[in-house]
């Protein structure tokens, strides 16, 4: 088992969400200088994409915490008792489209032009995220006597390192949108990040061992938001089709 921290101090989950989090501004700035957007709405970009990761965090710890606070209400409403991704995610991207829509005249580049960035920068720095998750010894899978199985501290018996599943597939996922864009010009990345990471976290639900509560009988609260997920990628597909097509006919 790997060591939750380096150096008696430098903790491996922290590290990790910082080391993505540098990435994804990385392929941000590199992508979009690929895509020739314009400087001052690059900078934008930049600091809107700041500002709403910080709310993001906020809202997952929200999110978590009215998860727990629903499953055992006699244990009070905890903020900071947890995270979850999906939460930050919706949280995120709620204020960064708020922000947008606050400055959209001021810029000519507009987010239909880079929206196909976006989930190159996500599933990066979300990849990242899932390896702290492991080094943590959090969000882990359910029991197993498989070579899967890894050892956690905290935990009694092997489990599946549900973490590195995740964060695989993320990195698949991150190669996989930066050819469609860089080498296909593929315009609909947002559209299958939400379909495809919304099928694969519903089933590995399935897998995971922690308990987060109940959202709906039957269902994780992440299944819950996985199946909104691929409904919204594929409503956002024909939006985004539609408004290209718009586009179209009015630069012809």
């Amino acid at each position: 088992m790997f060591p939750e921290a380096i150096f008696g101090f430098v903790h491996l989950y922290g590290l990790m969400i910082g080391l993505g989090l540098i990435v994804a501004f990385f392929v941000l700035y590199f992508y979009a200088k690929k895509q020739n957007v314009e400087q001052q709405f690059l900078d934008f970009l930049f600091n809107n994409g700041i500002f709403s990761i910080l709310i993001g965090f906020l809202t997952a710890m929200l999110f978590q915490a009215t998860y727990n606070f629903i499953q055992d209400p006699q244990a009070g409403f905890h903020f900071g008792s947890g995270m979850t991704f999906i939460g930050g995610l919706i949280g995120g991207v709620c204020c960064f489209m708020i922000v947008y829509a606050i400055f959209l005249k001021k810029y000519n580049t507009k987010l239909l032009d880079v929206i196909s960035i976006f989930p190159c920068c996500i599933t990066i720095a979300h990849a990242f995220g899932r390896i702290g998750c492991f080094f943590a010894g959090c969000c882990y899978g359910k029991e197993t006597n498989s070579f899967w199985g890894v050892k956690f501290p905290n935990l009694p018996n092997p489990v599946y390192p549900t973490q590195l599943f995740e964060a695989a597939f993320l990195f698949f996922l991150f190669a996989l949108f930066s050819y469609l864009l860089l080498r296909k010009h593929f315009r609909y990345n947002m559209s299958l990040y939400l379909i495809f990471y919304g099928v694969f976290r519903f089933f590995i639900e399935f897998l995971r061992g922690d308990d987060r509560g109940q959202f709906i009988i039957g269902i994780s609260p992440s299944q819950f938001w996985s199946i909104i997920m691929v409904i919204v990628g594929i409503g956002s597909y024909f939006i985004l089709r539609n408004l290209y097509e718009r586009k179209n006919k009015k630069t012809t």
